[in-house]
């Protein structure tokens, strides 16, 4: 089947040096940004609360500030756990063209090469899935509480989805461009939403799932050529 032999080819490959530099590079990036993102939050604070507050009946309160930052620190702990993997895998993506460059270097090196993408158009695509892919989990977590026995599927199937549709595009784009990946996209729909779902299952598994940006891209890589080869 071509999702398994894809993602077993994309696992033998990890060891290589240019995935473990891409590795790196996206988790480095996703913890600047996600400890940017608490001392902005700390900002926000000290501007509207500041060292002391006014509260009904109390008068001013000087513990107030600090219960809210350390309450805030809890929520961004809490929350980095759902949005650790979706915000590194966004991030990441900006360098997953080394990546599919890497499994066609070793696996169809007869193929030509392929012109740069610009990085205006990388950040651009990058931005829009880190939007989606926060604003689809964000939504999830309340469907979690309410669906809490369907909790991990509903996980499974939405970043299963997102993912697949992010990776098989990136892949397929490189080599015929944007509007015929998603042609190609629609037509082998559930290939590649069932091989997203192969992805996000070792999502729940803490360090294993920071892989999966890289083994993601390999995989998909993998399954266009598989997917094209076939015609």
């Amino acid at each position: 089947m071509i999702i398994i032999s894809s993602f077993l080819k994309a696992l033998g490959q990890i060891p290589d040096p240019r995935f473990r530099k891409v590795l790196f590079m996206g988790i480095g990036l996703t913890f600047a940004l996600l400890i940017a993102a608490y001392a902005a939050f700390l900002w926000v604070i000290e501007i509207f609360v500041g060292p002391e507050a006014t509260l009904p009946v109390l008068g001013q309160v000087t513990w107030l500030n600090d219960l809210l930052s350390v309450s805030s620190f809890i929520f961004m702990m809490v929350l980095s756990v759902f949005l650790m993997v979706p915000v590194a895998s966004a991030i990441t993506s900006m360098f997953l063209d080394e990546v599919a460059q890497a499994v066609e270097d070793k696996h169809y090196p007869h193929l030509p090469a392929v012109p740069k993408v610009p990085f205006a158009d990388t950040l651009r695509d990058t931005v829009n899935f880190l939007g989606l892919l926060i604003a689809a989990n964000i939504i999830a977590i309340v469907l979690y509480v309410f669906l809490a026995p369907l909790a991990l599927f509903i996980f499974w199937g939405m970043n299963g989805f997102l993912l697949g549709r992010e990776y098989f595009t990136l892949a397929a784009m490189r080599r015929v461009g944007r509007e015929r990946a998603r042609e190609l996209r629609s037509k082998h729909i559930w290939t590649i939403w069932m091989a997203g779902v192969l992805m996000a299952i070792p999502l729940s598994v803490p360090l294993v799932n920071l892989l999966i940006p890289i083994l993601g891209a390999a995989t998909f890589t993998h399954i266009y050529h598989g997917l094209t080869d076939r015609r």
